[in-house]
């Protein structure tokens, strides 16, 4: 077993698993959004991405309006019904800020990796997913936990069993040590492109966001992520011969071939997106290995961000 990112790997083998306990440790009743609550959600780096997705797939579902925010551009003079804060540390400095901020008006629901922590003190009500907190500071586990909860709150437990099913497979298809995989799930052009540029729509386009950042703090590789839609506008013109397009969920019609005309590859599976994500980990994590870059002690980057003053 190779020693760089061997806490990610423990952490990403073990995510159907940890799916399975979020599945069946629901929350109280009244820590969660209820249908019809105007609610923003609020978050920094995966956790705001974990946002995006939960908001955009609450308000496609019909169940509220919802907005997400990065917690550093959180606006507490507008009001809401209800606050989620996402953090897996629950020391997250933009985080605490905005709760501070609020001063109790508005009733807080959190997501934390640590409950006891001064997130959680701030919050009406925590739902705890300690037994997905990581020692690697690249989060894999925790962020997609946090979805799978979120998720589960809009009544998608069926969609989630699959999800967890998929996830599975998808790791059954990787050797034990994250060296080697089934071709069809990941062969060598996937590990060695150039660039890579994530895409989702609706609720994946926060999934995509968070492939970008998770390949680009685990390998330093090349990324960028965008809506699918928006990626003719422009962004497109990056695709190329040895560079990746690759799609989370449904794509938009004719965009597969308008990529392929590029001479880039377009990469998409039929399986849950989240699922999918869960590849992209792998990827990030074999990438890793190759060119002797540690993800659980990814440059520049710690554990939790606690600015000072």
């Amino acid at each position: 077993m190779s020693e760089l990112g061997r806490f990610m790997e423990a952490e990403l083998r073990s995510q159907p698993d940890i799916w399975q306990r979020v599945l069946e440790t629901p929350a109280a009743t009244s820590a969660l959004p209820q249908d019809g609550e105007r609610i923003a959600v609020i978050g920094c780096g995966t956790s705001w991405f974990g946002a995006q997705v939960f908001a955009s797939l609450r308000e496609s579902l019909g169940k509220g309006e919802t907005d997400a925010f990065t917690a550093s551009e959180f606006p507490t003079g507008r009001r809401y019904d209800r606050i989620v804060a996402i953090s897996r540390s629950g020391t997250t400095t933009e985080v605490a800020a905005a709760l501070e901020q609020l001063a109790g008006s508005t009733p807080v629901t959190s997501v934390l990796g640590v409950a006891d922590s001064p997130i959680g003190e701030a919050s009406s009500h925590v739902v705890g997913l300690d037994f997905a907190d990581e020692r690697s500071v690249v989060q894999t586990r925790f962020g997609t936990s946090a979805i799978v909860a979120m998720r589960s709150w809009l009544g998608q437990d069926a969609e989630l069993e699959a999800a967890i099913a998929d996830a599975r497979t998808v790791l059954d298809g990787i050797d034990a040590d994250f060296t080697t995989a089934d071709e069809t799930l990941i062969d060598d052009g996937l590990l060695t492109a150039e660039q890579y540029s994530f895409l989702g729509m609706g609720w994946t386009w926060g999934l995509a966001n968070e492939a970008a950042l998770k390949l680009r703090e685990s390998a330093q590789a090349w990324t960028e992520s965008y809506s699918s839609m928006e990626y003719r506008h422009g962004p497109i013109a990056i695709a190329a011969p040895g560079r990746v397009s690759w799609q989370f969920g449904r794509a938009p019609e004719g965009l597969a071939a308008q990529v392929e005309a590029t001479g880039a590859r377009f990469e998409q599976a039929d399986r849950d997106p989240l699922a999918d994500l869960v590849r992209l980990h792998a990827v990030a994590l074999m990438r890793a290995r190759r060119l002797g870059v540690d993800p659980d002690n990814p440059r520049s980057l710690t554990r939790s961000v606690v600015l000072e003053g």
